[in-house]
């Protein structure tokens, strides 16, 4: 391949369509098993790569040389071949210092919880020294020379102000993980995650839940490619591509995620929006009646609204981790805090706000089979439907105009 990232596995990586937006030069992903790193690295069969997990340090003997910062830091995420040397470099390091400048975080003068060991641990510890940072200190599941056990961070240091997360603990497919209790320091200030798919990690939604600065990976991964590249091809990129990148990639894997009361459209609203973007479209009830063999008034007669609510709950969490996906929800899916921050992971907010007036009573939906249920119903919830949406978006009588302006106000 002529440029190209390696790892053992590359299914959660958007680095491909990253390079793409930088542009003219082939990028491919190749998983890599560690039987074959040799091999691979030896053919330097290649223009540039960039590395990522596990191979970061693996990938040193194989060098001619390195530059200082890779040196220092003692971890290598891109490789150029120059006339058959094979030179390294760290730009995890300058991406990891736009990530945390993009956040707004500041890190002198605090101190710092990294988590984590592996390579990008050492460059986020680098990264935090360099800042003014007034301490550092790497966690780790098990006690080292230099390396606190997670019990002593939320212990002996619960007064850190930052922590910077590089495990993979939140990644895909394991969303709903988080590597540390953010309630266990009182006086934390900023958060940031290297784990970029999700959007925003389960770490990061509980840090802004508290009022906590909390910014996920994907800016530091679209910054490291840049300067990847710039490295890759010998030019220089104006750093405003950065912005432009990380937005255009942010609109292209962000779900819309629509909430509303039943027979508000929606569906319809979703499904036309749905096809004008290119993307998949699911329908929430549809999928629990496909997945179940059941019809939904038959789960509330069977298991009651709340067996039904767990039934939707583990539908919506699995449904929500997928990209560039718009989704209807049911009309009672937000009343559970755990499935709007399962939304807020990967999805735009969007309440279509019709008036109960306009809503028509189906037998087929248990909470509003009448207009009086529809009006009650509405009056409940109408209040968790603001407070949970992003966007607010009132609804014409013509459907191709709503799906409109839901992709106008999603790209905003």
């Amino acid at each position: 391949m002529e440029y190209g990232c390696i790892a053992r596995k590359l299914g959660h990586s958007f680095s491909a369509e990253i390079h793409g937006l930088i542009g003219g030069y082939d990028y491919r992903l190749r998983e890599l098993p560690e039987d074959e790193l040799k091999s691979f690295m030896t053919a330097r069969d290649f223009k540039g790569i960039n590395v990522t997990i596990p191979y970061k340090k693996d990938v040193i003997p194989y060098l001619y040389e390195m530059s200082d910062t890779a040196r220092r830091i003692g971890s290598v995420n891109t490789v150029v071949n120059r006339g058959g040397k094979l030179c390294g470099y760290n730009t995890d390091y300058a991406g990891m210092k736009a990530l945390i400048a993009h956040a707004g975080i500041e890190i002198a003068g605090k101190t710092v919880l990294v988590l984590g060991t592996g390579g990008t641990s050492f460059t986020a510890q680098t990264v935090a020294k360099d800042l003014g940072a007034k301490a550092v200190y790497a966690v780790s599941r098990r006690p080292a020379d230099g390396v606190i056990t997670y019990s002593q961070a939320e212990g002996e240091y619960s007064g850190a102000e930052i922590i910077i997360n590089t495990t993979p603990v939140g990644m895909y497919p394991e969303n709903y993980a988080s590597p540390i209790d953010v309630g266990k320091f009182p006086h934390l200030e900023g958060v940031v995650d290297a784990v970029f798919n999700p959007l925003r990690t389960q770490l990061v939604l509980e840090a802004r839940a508290r009022g906590i600065k909390a910014e996920g990976g994907l800016y530091m991964l679209v910054a490291q490619a840049v300067y990847a590249s710039e490295i890759f091809r010998g030019v220089t990129i104006p750093k405003t591509e950065i912005d432009r990148i990380y937005r255009e990639i942010m609109l292209m894997k962000e779900n819309i995620a629509l909430t509303g009361m039943p027979a508000c459209g929606k569906s319809a609203t979703g499904r036309i929006a749905a096809s004008l973007m290119g993307r998949e479209f699911v329908d929430l009830d549809a999928e629990i009646v496909k997945r179940t063999g059941k019809e939904i008034t038959e789960i509330f007669a069977e298991k009651g609204e709340s067996g039904f609510r767990d039934i939707e709950t583990e539908v919506l969490k699995d449904v929500a981790r997928r990209s560039s996906t718009v989704i209807a929800t049911g009309g009672g899916a937000i009343l559970r805090d755990e499935n709007v921050s399962a939304l807020r992971q990967n999805c735009k907010v969007v309440f279509i706000d019709r008036d109960p007036g306009w809503l028509t009573p189906t037998a087929d939906r248990p909470t509003a089979s009448d207009r009086e249920a529809i009006r009650k119903r509405y009056k409940e919830r109408y209040g968790r439907y603001t407070s949970t949406a992003d966007i607010v978006l009132k609804p014409t009588e013509d459907k191709q105009r709503n799906a409109e302006m839901l992709i106008e106000e999603f790209k905003k």
